[in-house]
């Protein structure tokens, strides 16, 4: 993949107009006040004998997300570890989902609790049960619900997202003043839309790679990727349709979300990234709310971004900001 976007200047300047819509706030406060009101407890499995895990406990979780329906997650920590502990809440890259608790290792090893959120539809543990709602017009999911933001699919992943912030504080061990959010790719963009919508419930956000930011120029400057299940829709719709998606996509765009973000965020781009081209995640980036925000460049990596050199560096910012866990021997 060459090296096809701005320079690094032009992209440390790039802070592309708003497309907020007029009743962002308003959406969303109604959107999470009717998910919330359907109530439901947080339930907790200990399943660590299934793992042959020695050294972290893990848990089996379901907690209430979009119109109360159950959303898996798997919660591991550091066994023996005295709590509260600092957590991980762990968004998940674009057609996937939880999966097995042994894919998630690190952060347990690193002292903190993590929290690895499925994603409805995409994972196999938890059903988009709403998907006859609306329409769809390519594979995926980027158009599902397209003909409104009412019965778009992200507003009701974005919902079991900001559930799972909620359900921190049902889950024992946990630190709720130390809730951390992460996620790569759809991850990041997921991770960018909870911090928008959590204000100061949450400590930090790191978002890597983040999709789900600046969609219309997603659409017209990436080489692969799910923004082209955008452009697949709009050049059999193009004359009637763009208008009024893209003004269904603002209600879940990374950069309205990014703009109400009060956390201390750490970025992460690949600057020779296909499918979320490096303007995106500068418009997210750029138009970041909080003043203790960084980004960590790649200069020659695509989507996979900083691959195993990105965690050291995020352990090394979360401890500058005095969220690292506590010793434990």
């Amino acid at each position: 993949m060459p090296l096809t976007d701005f320079g690094q200047a032009e992209l440390g300047a790039y802070k592309p107009e708003l497309t907020t819509p007029p009743d962002f706030d308003e959406f969303w406060r109604r959107t999470l006040a009717e998910a919330r009101s359907h109530g439901g407890a947080v339930k907790a499995e200990r399943v660590t004998a299934r793992t042959g895990l020695r050294t972290v406990e893990v848990d089996d979780v379901r907690f209430p997300g979009w119109n109360g329906e159950p959303v898996a997650a798997w919660l591991l920590r550091p066994r023996g570890a005295a709590g509260p502990l600092p957590v991980v809440v762990t968004y998940i890259g674009y057609s996937g989902g939880r999966g097995l608790p042994t894919e998630h290792l690190f952060w347990s090893a690193a002292g903190y609790a993590q929290l690895v959120v499925d994603s409805r539809g995409q994972g196999h543990d938890t059903p988009d049960r709403t998907v006859g709602e609306g329409t769809q017009w390519a594979e995926g999911f980027m158009t599902r619900g397209i003909d409104s933001p009412e019965n778009h699919y992200y507003r009701r992943l974005m919902t079991d997202c900001v559930r799972a912030v909620d359900a921190v504080a049902e889950l024992p061990g946990l630190d709720t003043d130390r809730i951390v959010l992460t996620g790569g790719s759809q991850g990041g963009g997921l991770a960018l839309a909870v911090a928008g919508l959590t204000g100061d419930r949450v400590a930090a956000v790191m978002p890597d790679v983040p999709f789900l930011c600046h969609y219309r120029e997603g659409a017209q400057t990436s080489l692969d990727g799910p923004y082209q299940e955008l452009v697949k829709y709009l050049r059999w719709h193009s004359r009637e349709r763009v208008r009024p998606t893209f003004a269904t996509l603002a209600y879940f765009d990374g950069v309205n979300f990014a703009q109400r973000a009060t956390a201390p965020a750490l970025f992460s781009v690949g600057l020779m990234d296909p499918v979320c081209p490096p303007r995106t995640v500068y418009a997210a980036f750029n138009h970041y709310a909080a003043e203790d925000r960084s980004m960590t460049v790649w200069p020659f990596a695509d989507h996979a971004g900083g691959c195993g050199s990105n965690p050291p560096v995020q352990l090394a910012w979360l401890r500058e900001r005095g969220l690292a866990p506590e010793a434990h021997v």
